[in-house]
């Protein structure tokens, strides 16, 4: 195996101990091996769409006044079908959206979404 180091926060450190205790893996680098999996599970997924997709996407945004998901939902209005915003405890919001879009522009909304680096949550459902 090959060893890689990584600079965790001390939030994120806590929440790798907690995958691991939830899973009941045998250390860190199992459940960072998890987490691995989990996300290369997604993108192979973002990758296999093809043709028109519908679905539902929540996005749990990390501030509520950075206007950073505003300004993709304005980017993808033709895609978003109808939209539910609302406020949560500590100054985060839920986007929940209905989504009817070829693949390639939703794939691209996708990454634009994961690569800004600030929400806590974001999953898409495809119907």
């Amino acid at each position: 195996m090959v060893i890689v180091s990584i600079s965790l926060s001390e939030e994120s450190a806590k929440e790798l101990d907690e995958i691991q205790s939830i899973f009941g893996l045998k250390g860190r680098s199992e459940a960072v091996r998890r987490a691995i999996n989990a996300a290369k599970a997604e993108a192979q997924t973002m990758e296999d769409m093809e043709g028109t997709i519908e679905g539902v996407l929540i996005v749990v945004k990390k501030d509520h006044s950075d206007p950073w998901m505003n300004m993709i939902q304005a980017k993808h209005q033709n895609e978003i079908r109808t939209q539910l915003h609302s406020h949560l405890k500590d100054q985060k919001c839920l986007e929940v959206m209905v989504i009817s879009s070829e693949a390639k522009k939703l794939s691209s909304m996708l990454k634009e979404i994961h690569s800004i680096g600030k929400a806590d949550y974001v999953t898409f459902v495809k119907s």
